[in-house]
């Protein structure tokens, strides 16, 4: 059977044949990672009304492709954030509508484990109903490491202290090659997921990433997509909740690092390579469009081959905006329905797992 008739026949594929998907024209493409979209969630495009808050930026590790890390900035760019100032900045976003408090942080040598996790615990003691995604794999392999902790009980006390799901950062590229050339030291692919698979195992839900358009190639993409897909085939075997409820293909941006002479993938790279995740990923129900890393305007393009989600409203955000991104003060939430209205689809807010809050049709 040809590629074609196994696509006609929706029929699930594996490296060989997923390596071809991107020999396809991007229409081809498009046409059939829009029709798995529209059998999963029809016209709808989800949004969440969030904010992102980066506590620090003081990093042991030293990625080349990170922006944020204070490596890249002078000393008196480096910052701690205190308690005091965190829970002032979750009452403005409460105020404002915010559903989801998204915090990842750099790995910083300076403070203890119960420094990250009494963040969590100081949000949900005053905001019980406020979701926390938080900790990245990274993260946790980070505070095992540092403290001496292991994965199991990392997860525990992240249960313990208020956090709800987990983010995808830290994935980056699964080969190991690439991994050592631009983030040697941080977690290994095995580690990212495992971690994320005894999170799985406890339950909960989280975010599957790949960050591409650097120097990993297309092979590099579709081993990384097809891993995910198989943890997530085994973590949906547990039958209890727990697993992936979006993947997000992260598009690189490239200021403000060491990684050098890296040009931007064309939009055609990056839509073929959200068509080809929602073609090979036929057991995560979501596929997000990180407007922060693509541009608003082509996400809202992916929409059409094979993505649903934008992400949310962010309101402020530090990671992506210190590589380039046009993220550092997210958007409104009257941005984002007129903007998912005008382009043909059905603006849905839902909240961190997908629970579906308000429908404007």
């Amino acid at each position: 059977m040809n590629l074609i008739d196994k696509l006609e026949n929706n029929q699930r594929l594996e490296f060989d044949d997923a390596i071809k998907l991107y020999d396809l024209d991007l229409f081809t493409l498009g046409k059939y990672a829009n029709k798995i979209r529209e059998a999963k969630n029809g016209k709808k495009v989800y949004f969440n009304i969030n904010r992102h808050i980066n506590p620090t930026n003081l990093c042991a590790d030293v990625c080349k492709f990170c922006a944020f890390s204070s490596h890249r900035q002078s000393a008196d760019k480096s910052y701690t954030m205190s308690y005091e100032q965190i829970i002032e900045a979750v009452d403005k976003s409460v105020l404002n509508g915010a559903k989801e408090i998204h915090i990842v942080s750099a790995h910083n040598p300076n403070v203890s484990w119960q420094w990250y996790l009494e963040i969590f615990k100081m949000i949900k003691n005053k905001y019980p109903n406020l979701h926390i995604k938080a900790l990245t794999a990274a993260e946790v392999d980070y505070l095992h490491r540092k403290h001496g902790l292991s994965y199991e009980e990392v997860i525990e006390k992240m249960i313990e202290y208020g956090v709800d799901s987990m983010p995808g950062g830290g994935a980056e590229i699964f080969d190991e090659g690439i991994r050592a050339e631009i983030c040697k030291g941080k977690v290994s692919s095995d580690n990212w997921l495992k971690i994320h698979s005894l999170w799985h195992q406890k339950g909960h839900q989280s975010n599957a990433t790949m960050l591409f358009g650097h120097i990993e190639n297309k092979e590099h993409r579709i081993d990384h997509i097809l891993r995910i897909r198989s943890l997530q085939d085994r973590s949906l075997a547990l039958n209890n909740g727990g697993g992936f409820n979006a993947f997000i293909p992260l598009v690189y941006q490239r200021d403000n690092n060491y990684l050098k002479n890296i040009p931007f993938l064309g939009s055609v790279e990056i839509l073929k390579t959200m068509a080809i995740s929602r073609i090979l990923l036929d057991n995560i129900n979501h596929i997000k469009a990180y407007w922060a890393t693509s541009t608003l305007n082509l996400a809202l393009v992916a929409q059409e081959f094979g993505a649903d989600d934008l992400d949310g409203t962010i309101e402020k955000e530090s990671i992506q905006s210190s590589a380039g991104a046009a993220s550092k003060n997210g958007k409104s939430q009257k941005e984002f329905i007129e903007l998912i209205q005008t382009s043909g689809f059905i603006p849905v807010q839902r909240d961190s797992l997908y629970n579906e809050l308000i429908i404007y049709n």
